[in-house]
């Protein structure tokens, strides 16, 4: 693994230099352990600040014995089998670790995949996205049963977790990469995100325009392995992320709700 994460393009040059340095001490079997704690101790203090290039960051969950975190994702659920049944929906809102949880757990969907979409470049790294130079948003996208649940519900719910009124980022993650996007597949699909855009500017909850795009879907590139069900992984980090975007759509909403109060009187 070790080798494969050096000739990895996305390994970042620091990271590569300590692992072929590390490479390179392991030719004695008698000093592996103790090279791979030296190696882990190398890496705790930008994994302790989730500064690790994503594949490095699974080798490290797996050298210090975190086997729950580096699960991989089961791919093969992550396909259309019926045709007349069951759809895909793509919607950006913000850090995709956050988007996963509230589709995932409802009836009917199949499979939730996080990724990046709407880029100009092939298969982007998460650095790469993170820069914000590729035209990329972190996406996720859904496989769900339309006998169990519709697109509009889909669609009703990725607005109700978002802020539709911010086209410069989601909360505490700023940035063109977390700029709300609604991809659709169709135009069935179009039809209901625009009647629901509409219907959301029409209602009054907002005192701001709503700025959530409607987009063509495009390719849809997976993001790493670490980033897969992030909250399944890692449940107490994902809890307090969940819990400060939370605390902000509240806060939106109570002033929201204090500004018609005070335009109607």
């Amino acid at each position: 693994m070790i080798y494969n994460l050096i000739i990895n393009p996305n390994t970042r040059e620091w990271e590569r230099q300590k692992l072929i340095e590390t490479k390179n001490k392991l030719k004695n079997d008698r000093l592996f352990w103790s090279e791979i704690e030296n190696l882990e101790a190398v890496l705790r203090p930008l994994a302790i600040r989730n500064n690790l290039t994503p594949d490095v960051s699974d080798f490290y969950l797996k050298i210090t014995d975190d086997s729950n975190d580096v699960k991989n994702f089961d791919w093969s659920k992550h396909k259309i089998t019926d045709l007349n049944y069951q759809e895909q929906a793509v919607f950006a809102g913000g850090c995709f670790w956050c988007m996963v949880q509230p589709f995932e757990t409802k009836p009917g969907i199949l499979s939730v995949l996080s990724g990046y979409t709407g880029g100009h470049i092939p298969n982007p790294s998460y650095d790469q996205v993170s820069s914000g130079t590729t035209g990329h948003v972190e996406a996720v996208e859904i496989i769900f049963d339309k006998r169990i649940i519709s697109y509009e519900e889909l669609v009703t719910l990725y607005l109700q977790l978002t802020d539709p009124t911010d086209s410069f980022g989601q909360f505490q993650d700023r940035g063109d990469q977390y700029r709300p996007i609604i991809f659709v597949q169709n135009e069935a699909q179009r039809q209901i995100a625009e009647k629901s855009k509409k219907e959301l500017q029409e209602s009054g909850r907002y005192s701001q325009p709503i700025v959530t795009e409607i987009k063509k879907a495009i390719t849809f590139w997976p993001a790493e392995n670490y980033h897969q069900q992030f909250y399944k992984k890692q449940p107490k980090r994902y809890k307090r992320i969940k819990h400060q975007r939370q605390q902000l759509l509240n806060y939106q909403r109570l002033m929201n709700k204090l500004q018609r109060t005070f335009r109607r009187g």
